[in-house]
């Protein structure tokens, strides 16, 4: 592996260590120079000062670059975090085989050059602190390490847990489209035998825009409030191609709270169960209301049930409630009570998304 190969030292230490190398190889060497001879420079002069100190910057430089080497080859054998038992005592090994070695054979190579004085009778006091140093040296090293690897390993995490949620969220988004177009052709159905062959022409005509709107938002978890009226308002007027007068809405939407986000479909499901399961006649016409309420959309009409109930699997609200609990803390709040049927949807901004899913929103 190349010193100047930047590639391998990101892969191998997890971030480019030249400078830190480089720092550290001199750093080491004040040290090990200290330790060895009280500090060159404060004791002799400059040239033979940096001389002496000289050696002490050969013996660390050799000393960094072998044990540097070691902790890759390690790390390339026991690239595991379970191999650390093994790894972690043989690189403290090689540091300590590492130093002594290099200091023997430099040692006796310094002073076959330049005479018995560099070999200090205490060279053993000064073997120890450096095998510490350069131990502590590596420990940075390793703690950069598995720094970089702890930080990928949650981004890996967060990027699977996202993927999960997004199939979640693809899934319920697909079952909600053959929910409404199964519905449609039923009241498709109802218009063809009851009306005119214009007003059910009228009816597939409108039929196609709303279809063109759930193909824009098709790929959308979230979309602006206003883009859902905007859905809602084309469903009830196909509605009113069947009910005529008999069905009525209520809006009080502000401007302001059409500029938060909500979940595709989710109020034209609302509508969509509310005509679906109360009788919508002259004698009884069924009212509708949507407004703001506490931060949330609230929907809700009068119950109005059928004589003949139609079979229900409550897939509309299901999937409301799994869609906005994949997004956000806030619940669907549904209640029945005093011959009312009432659900909140949350109204949300996109700070307010669940932190691993921050980026579902489009």
């Amino acid at each position: 592996m190349g010193l100047l190969n930047r590639a391998n030292r990101i892969k191998y230490l997890a971030f480019n260590d030249l400078w830190f190398m480089l720092g550290g190889i001199v750093l080491l060497s004040f040290v090990t120079d200290f330790i060895f001879s009280g500090g060159s420079f404060s004791k002799w002069p400059f040239v033979e000062a940096t001389i002496n100190w000289s050696i002490s910057l050969l013996f660390a430089t050799i000393n960094w670059l072998i044990i540097r080497t070691i902790l890759i080859a390690l790390r390339k054998r026991y690239p595991s975090l379970k191999d650390n038992k093994k790894r972690i005592p043989l690189f403290f090994l090689s540091i300590v085989v590492t130093v002594i070695t290099v200091d023997y054979v430099g040692s006796t190579l310094l002073s076959a050059l330049i005479g018995d004085s560099y070999n200090h009778p205490v060279r053993s006091r000064i073997v120890v602190p450096v095998i510490l140093i350069s131990t502590m040296t590596m420990a940075i090293y390793e703690a950069i390490y598995y720094y970089v690897w702890l930080k990928k390993s949650i981004r890996e995490e967060e990027q699977a847990k996202q993927a999960i949620v997004q199939a979640q969220l693809d899934a319920l988004r697909n079952q909600a489209q053959p929910h409404f177009f199964f519905n449609t052709l039923n009241t498709l159905r109802d218009i063809i035998d009851q009306n005119t062959k214009e007003e059910a022409k009228v009816f597939v005509n409108r039929l196609s825009e709303v279809y063109r709107f759930i193909l824009d938002s098709g790929n959308a978890n979230l979309i602006p409030l206003k883009d859902e009226i905007k859905f809602a308002e084309a469903y009830i007027h196909i509605q009113k191609e069947r009910f005529g007068d008999n069905l009525k809405m209520d809006w009080k939407v502000s401007e302001e709270a059409k500029k938060l986000l909500i979940i595709p479909m989710s109020l034209q499901l609302l509508l969509e169960n509310a005509v679906k399961h109360n009788v919508v006649s002259k004698a009884k016409q069924l009212l509708i209301h949507v407004a703001i309420v506490d931060g949330k959309l609230k929907v809700s009409n009068k119950i109005q049930p059928k004589s003949t109930q139609l079979p229900t699997t409550k897939l509309g609200l299901k999937n409301i409630e799994r869609r906005y609990a994949l997004i956000s803390e806030q619940k669907v709040v549904i209640s029945k009570a005093n011959g009312l049927f009432e659900v909140k949807l949350p109204l949300l901004k996109n700070d307010a998304q669940k932190h691993p899913h921050a980026n579902t929103d489009h």
